[in-house]
């Protein structure tokens, strides 16, 4: 015996004796939705886009006088070291003494530097020196 309410049919289910209960919702029948209509995914921006209007996954406070990333929200530092792009939860006592000025940058990934060219020519290092 089945109830239906509102549209929605409820089947009787036996209780277990944890008290789980099985609701199934829509037609289970059929395979997925169709797919939108239109070019791939939808959500936003590509990563290096700002994202006005969306909300993207990742905030970080960008330095650019020092090439630096901040995500304040994970307490992650990307930075240089040697030539190639480290990352921890500190950063080196002599790039923290150089730390000026920081822009706010929204971005969907996880790893901003890879746009730190992009980003480098939108905000000039000498422009965000410490002390201007």
């Amino acid at each position: 015996m089945a109830l239906l309410a509102a549209g929605v049919a409820f089947a009787p289910v036996a209780l277990a004796q944890g008290g789980s209960i099985t609701i199934q919702w829509g037609d289970q029948g059929k395979g997925a939705p169709p797919e939108p209509h239109g070019k791939g995914k939808k959500g936003g921006p590509p990563p290096h886009a700002p994202a006005h209007g969306y909300r993207a996954k990742y905030q970080y406070r960008y330095y650019p006088c020092c090439r630096v990333y901040h995500d304040v929200a994970r307490g992650v530092w990307f930075y240089i070291k040697a030539g190639d792009w480290a990352f921890g939860a500190s950063l080196p006592a002599n790039l923290q003494a150089e730390l000026g000025n920081y822009v706010n940058i929204s971005l969907d990934t996880e790893r901003p530097f890879e746009f730190n060219e992009e980003h480098s020519r939108q905000f000039p290092p000498e422009k965000f020196k410490k002390g201007k």
